[in-house]
């Protein structure tokens, strides 16, 4: 049983910075892709960030130059910097993993999927 637990989120004000992690049980992680997905109140989740076994990231170009995705295989986790935070980026963000290791912003394509873990960015 894969389980992603998120931990990190918190209330910041614009500007600022927050780091999430999200710790992976129960799989081989280093063979999958592990991504961010987020979502706002009365929206829809959207793509945030992917991360592939080999290293190769994608980004959505909201969060490109602002946010940073790593992984450390030793601890079994997976990071998100987040910096020069917009109201905008207000939502709940969701870790994400992919065993088919694919580099892919649709959310359908991951098996599974954390809890969830708020971040509030204040104006």
């Amino acid at each position: 049983q894969v389980q992603l637990v998120e931990s990190g989120g918190g209330l910041v004000q614009a500007g600022g910075s927050l780091r999430l992690s999200c710790a992976v049980s129960g799989s081989t992680f280093s063979s999958y892709s592990m991504g961010w997905f987020r979502q706002a109140p009365g929206k829809e989740r959207e793509f945030v960030v992917v991360i592939r076994w080999s290293g190769d990231k994608y980004y959505a170009d909201s969060v490109k130059g602002r946010f940073t995705i790593a992984r450390g295989n030793a601890k079994n986790s997976v990071d998100l910097q987040m910096n020069s935070l917009k109201p905008e980026d207000t939502a709940v963000y969701y870790c994400a993993a992919d065993p088919s290791a694919r580099i892919v912003p649709t959310e359908a394509m991951y098996a599974y999927w954390g809890q969830g873990s708020q971040v509030t960015v204040s104006s």
